[in-house]
């Protein structure tokens, strides 16, 4: 039997728009399951805490399930690897220190990831920054004395980092070369055990989050000489920037932030970039994230590919001068 050609033409359009108005009509209904949100650090730290934030608000405005799985190891790239493999369907959310996820291609001699091909971004959802700070026991209260009595002293001061690689290490490498100093890296397993050894005196110079040293230079435990950021913040309103310091070229601002495999339906990525950036405005998530020492930012998707894009060639410098690799 031969079909009218209208009629033909009619059940052929519709045949071909089918598959695109089954996509959208899955993204609207999306999530039908629990969506998996990788942390690729340890439970307690920074990113796993802002993750967890996330994955409450997601799942209230979701009505259903966005559970945290941490998978640390290696940097951060057991998990960053595990969730450039996952399906690109909207159910694997990975939340990245933005340090590790940047500088890790080019520290390491081969990651199971490339930042750029194997992801699509969401959002960076807020950010922090480093604070040097000293033992109180050191004679110095500005960065530019810390830098002269280094430099009156070759080779004999340390700093502590949380580990290799890290936020506090590239600032502090940052730190060092660019004002010539010749200062030892010594690095640490966390933040904890860092800032404890600038306490103690061991090393007395320290780069560290604003989570892990605000409250040790109120008890004065330490004390604070600068803040890598552009501005003062709020919980240290008597700390300098380093460009007030006289030192601009100093700043570090360290983010975590959401991808999804490369490929996720675009529909969903917006729904979960929007859901985000309202919850991120919120008040309740404002002081929780200060309590952190982050600030909210809930960028675009298209800001966040250019912020990895600058932040891959920025620390890739330092990284490459510094000779800094591991594994």
């Amino acid at each position: 039997m031969k079909l009218p050609r209208r009629k033909f033409l009619h059940l052929a359009t519709g045949a071909a728009a089918l598959p695109a108005a089954s996509r959208i009509a899955w993204a609207q209904a999306y999530p039908t399951r629990p969506v998996r949100m990788i942390v690729p650090f340890a439970p307690g730290g920074q990113t796993d805490a802002i993750a967890r934030l996330v994955a409450q608000k997601l799942s209230e405005h979701f009505d259903r399930q966005f559970y945290v799985e941490n998978m640390p190891g290696a940097g951060g790239n057991i998990g960053m690897g595990r969730a450039a493999q996952s399906m690109p369907d909207g159910y694997t959310i990975l939340v990245v220190d933005g340090t590790s996820f940047v500088v890790n291609p080019t520290m390491y001699a081969k990651v199971p990831y490339d930042p750029y091909k194997d992801f699509d971004p969401v959002t960076i959802a807020a950010s922090t920054t480093q604070v040097l700070t000293v033992t109180p026991s050191l004679p110095v209260r500005t960065a530019r004395e810390l830098a002269d009595l280094v430099k009156a002293n070759p080779g004999r001061y340390s700093y502590s980092s949380p580990g290799l690689g890290t936020s506090g290490h590239l600032i502090g490498e940052l730190f060092r070369m660019s004002l010539g100093l010749d200062l030892v890296h010594v690095p640490f397993p966390g933040a904890g055990p860092a800032v404890a050894a600038t306490i103690a005196g061991h090393t007395p110079i320290s780069f560290g989050s604003p989570a892990s040293t605000v409250g040790q230079i109120k008890d004065g435990k330490l004390r604070a000489l600068a803040v890598a950021t552009q501005k003062r913040l709020p919980a240290l309103p008597d700390v300098p920037t380093m460009a007030e310091a006289g030192y601009p070229h100093i700043e570090a601002n360290q983010w975590v932030g959401l991808l999804v495999p490369a490929g996720s339906p675009k529909d969903i990525v917006t729904s979960l970039n929007r859901e985000i950036m309202r919850s991120i405005a919120l008040a309740e998530i404002k002081e929780r994230l200060a309590a952190l020492g982050f600030e909210p930012v809930a960028s675009t998707p298209e800001d966040m590919a250019k912020q990895i894009k600058v932040e891959v060639e920025i620390w890739g410098k330092v990284i490459r001068a510094a000779n800094i690799k591991a594994g």
